[in-house]
Order: C-alpha cells, then sequence, then structure tokens
C-alpha cells in the first residue's frame, strides 16, 4: 500500500516539474509565446504544442509512477484519475478561451 502511494505522489510530482520546466521551455523557446500566455490567445502551433507538453507531462508521470509501483496498475489507473479530477476543473473554468477540439 505504501509503495503504491509513494508512486502516485511520484508521478503527480513528475507530472508537475515536468509541465513547469516544459512551459518555460515554451516561453524562451517560441516567439511570442510568453506575451500571450496571460490572455491566452494562443496560435495554432501554441495551442499544438502544449497539448504536446501534456501529452509528453503525462507519459513521463506514467512511466515514473509504473516504475515506483514496480508494474503494479491500480497506481497508474489512480495516478490518471487523479490527473482528471484535478485538470477537469481548469479547463471547464477555461472553456470559453479555447477551441472545443483543444479540451
Amino acid at each position: 500500500m505504501g509503495r503504491s502511494v509513494l508512486a502516485v505522489i511520484a508521478g503527480f510530482v513528475t507530472w508537475i516539474v515536468v509541465a513547469t520546466v516544459g512551459n518555460f521551455a515554451l516561453r524562451a523557446g517560441v516567439a511570442g509565446y510568453a506575451a500571450v500566455e496571460a490572455s491566452f490567445a494562443f496560435t495554432l502551433p501554441m495551442l499544438l504544442l502544449r497539448l504536446l507538453l501534456g501529452l509528453v507531462s503525462s507519459f513521463v508521470a506514467g512511466f515514473v509512477c509504473a516504475a515506483v509501483a514496480r508494474g503494479r496498475p491500480r497506481p497508474a489507473q489512480a495516478l490518471a484519475a487523479l490527473l482528471v479530477v484535478a485538470f477537469v476543473p481548469m479547463h471547464a473554468a477555461l472553456w470559453a478561451r479555447f477551441p472545443l477540439w483543444y479540451h
């Protein structure tokens, strides 16, 4: 049980770290990204990069969770549920600011 909880925590923290570092990379590497971030006036390539960042963050978090859990599926399922619960309210609050396909 303890290893499973640790696996979920490690996965969640990993998601936050990868997403944060990736967001800094987007700000530094994509022209105009930092300027439009506060207003959410992203271009199509910026939106696609944000989705890619979420995908990479989720993949790495799942890998870390699975590694800590030694391959047991329940912790990875719990991490997936935790990420959905954590981010659905954010997407709901931002629903009107992004195209429908983005959500």
